[in-house]
């Protein structure tokens, strides 16, 4: 399969110690991106864009990232414009707090909160494909997808956000939640983009292309 993307990009993924770093890697160079797994702050600093993953737990996770200082530098990033991209527990810790385990404080980048899914009698944690209908179809981290595609998810927390407008797709499982948002140049996904097939991989290279544009606008 040749390159989704047609000029190739540094994005760096954000190594704490949490999530499939490896896969994300891979699928990111799939679509034509030169992607490398790192915490050097310097080589983060340098990539065109970020991906922040996660598997896990909220409140270890940010142990993790303020141990690093990574907490900081995620934040420092974003209010320079530079593209970045949570995935799963990537896309919640980027909000201000989590009630998991006793609660903790997120990174503050997208107003609102994680909450458990209120799944009703459906089991958890919520594992499988679920249809994400896309809200906001001027994201461009959503261009060229159908307005209802299915990705591959796995969580038990949902993150609320404060503003609708944050807002770019939700999917159902027991109740509504949020599984896509964008707050300026903070893009977050609940699902796994990487084990989401070709939909998954469009999205990635929606993403690449959105930090070849922020580099040349730079």
């Amino acid at each position: 399969m040749s390159p989704l993307i047609e000029e190739p990009v540094e994005i760096a993924i954000v190594d704490y110690g949490m999530g499939n770093r490896r896969s994300v890697e891979k699928a990111l160079e799939h679509v034509g991106a030169r992607a490398s797994i790192g915490r050097d702050h310097t080589e983060l600093r340098a990539a065109a864009g970020l991906v922040v993953p996660g598997v896990g737990a909220f409140p270890r996770a940010m142990e993790n990232l303020r141990a690093l200082g990574l907490d900081e530098l995620i934040r420092e990033r974003v209010a320079a414009g530079t593209p970045v991209l949570g995935i799963c527990l990537g896309m919640q810790l980027a909000f201000d707090s989590s009630s998991e385990l006793g609660g903790a404080e997120g990174l503050g980048i997208v107003p609102g909160e994680v909450r458990a899914l209120a799944a009703g009698e459906l089991k958890l944690p919520h594992i499988g494909w679920n249809e994400m209908t896309i809200l906001r179809p001027d994201s461009p981290l959503v261009d060229s997808l159908p307005q209802r595609c299915a990705f591959y998810h796995v969580h038990s927390f949902a993150a609320v956000p404060a503003a609708a407008e944050d807002v770019v797709g939700t999917a159902e499982y027991g109740e509504a939640f949020v599984t896509a948002v964008q707050r300026g140049s903070f893009y977050g996904v609940q699902f796994h983009p990487e084990k989401s097939s070709a939909a998954g991989l469009r999205l990635l290279a929606n993403f690449a292309r959105i930090c070849v544009g922020a580099t040349v606008a730079g």
